[in-house]
């Protein structure tokens, strides 16, 4: 069966002050999308699945959707503030949206086989996909646990020079398999590496360290414990306005849990990304060197 592309397109772009998932990075127009959908086509995957918003649905089809014609499946799911569990409520006065867990079930109707879950606005680099193409496709053991993999990136790799990013930092056994992921949501780049500023006095950071970059490998099974999870996070923080449920936080719950274990796959790729306006031109001097080295062509879909 091959897998399935799921990209999580409903940010807000708060940071970036706009819709980053539709500014264009490439030299033919191209958006940092674009470049997942292709590095996936070239790894097998049959399928790609957007999860957006219903406000810029028309937008987005048009924009984005339209322009893989045959090359690929497309479908959609909708993430909406509103659709909670049985029994919850949105607090007044709540815009945020409910976290990347939130997204990911929004999209468990149109999802049935292994799938790949990204951030739109990130870029992985064809590596990665063709790492975790592989081992999607590759059979699991029947032993009652989930097996998942991702793949990690370097912290260093991962940094915006324009302010601060939220970065899941891993540790692996002695078998290489994930053994957690600590949710870090102010991470600065400093002379000598990193630091997450969220605690005080700030945590120091190498730079070393690999993160997710929200590149994960799962099979269905993970919407029913996300489920759960997501019912829980409600219960305990539904009422924070600014609380969100985010899946790496709850992988590493079911790594504790032994109710699942995620095979780290490392990429020799670069990632790069945009947090901020000032990301941009990085970014779009990034693609423009790798169409340069003929690592993709200079019109994606000509």
């Amino acid at each position: 069966m091959k897998p399935t592309l799921l990209i999580l397109a409903a940010g807000m772009g708060s940071r970036y002050g706009g819709l980053k998932q539709l500014d264009a990075m490439g030299p033919s127009g191209e958006v940092v999308l674009d470049y997942s959908v292709f590095d996936a086509i070239r790894a097998g995957f049959g399928k790609v699945v957007f999860v957006i918003r219903r406000d810029f649905e028309e937008q987005f089809r048009s924009q984005i959707g339209s322009k893989y014609g045959d090359r690929i499946a497309v479908d959609y799911a909708f993430q909406d503030i509103n659709d909670l569990p049985a029994g919850f409520t949105v607090p007044e006065g709540r815009t945020k949206p409910w976290g990347t867990a939130h997204a990911v079930l929004a999209a468990e109707s149109v999802v049935n086989e292994p799938f790949l879950m990204i951030n739109a606005d990130d870029f992985y680099g064809r590596d990665a996909f063709a790492k975790i193409g592989a081992d999607l496709m590759a059979e699991r053991p029947a032993d009652g646990k989930s097996h998942y993999s991702m793949v990690g990136f370097y912290l260093k790799n991962t940094l915006s020079d324009h302010g601060s990013v939220a970065r899941g930092v891993c540790t692996r056994g002695a078998d290489g398999m994930l053994s957690s992921v600590t949710e870090m949501t102010k991470i600065f780049r400093t002379p000598t590496g990193a630091e997450n500023r969220e605690t005080d006095p700030p945590q120091a950071l190498t730079g070393e360290e690999v993160v997710s970059m929200n590149f994960f490998g799962f099979t269905p099974d993970i919407f029913g414990h996300l489920r759960a999870a997501f019912t829980q996070f409600l219960q305990e923080n539904g009422s924070d306005m600014k609380a969100e449920c985010y899946v790496p936080k709850e992988v590493d719950v079911l790594i504790r849990d032994g109710k699942a274990d995620v095979k780290v796959l490392e990429s020799n790729d670069s990632w790069f990304g945009v947090t901020y306006p000032e990301d941009k031109a990085d970014v779009v001097a990034s693609i423009r060197a790798l169409v340069a080295a003929g690592a993709y062509p200079e019109n994606l879909w000509a």
